[in-house]
């Protein structure tokens, strides 16, 4: 009983972080500002899903979970390179 009213909570915040995320992601400034709230939703959905591991009991979600770590780490160490070349064309 606790623990549903608590996971439903965790997924409120968890939700309001991934909106709240969406919209720096939307008026970031420059494109490291938009890539680092683009990393911060992947790291809410990992969460996300991980919660939802939990309260199911299905572990088909930590293999999204694990798919989008995954592909954020790949995405950043992307646009590390691309940044890097960008700055030393420069």
């Amino acid at each position: 009983m606790v623990a549903d009213l608590l996971a439903n909570y965790l997924l409120v915040g968890l939700v309001l972080g991934l909106l709240l995320t969406g919209v720096r992601l939307v008026i970031g400034p420059g494109v490291a500002d938009r890539f680092v709230a683009l990393d911060m939703m992947t790291v809410l959905a990992i969460a996300i899903a991980a919660l939802t591991t939990l309260v199911t009991g299905r572990r088909e979600f930590l293999d999204i979970g694990l798919g989008l770590a995954v592909t954020g780490f790949v995405a950043t160490a992307a646009l590390a390179v691309f940044l890097e070349r960008k700055e030393t064309d420069q």
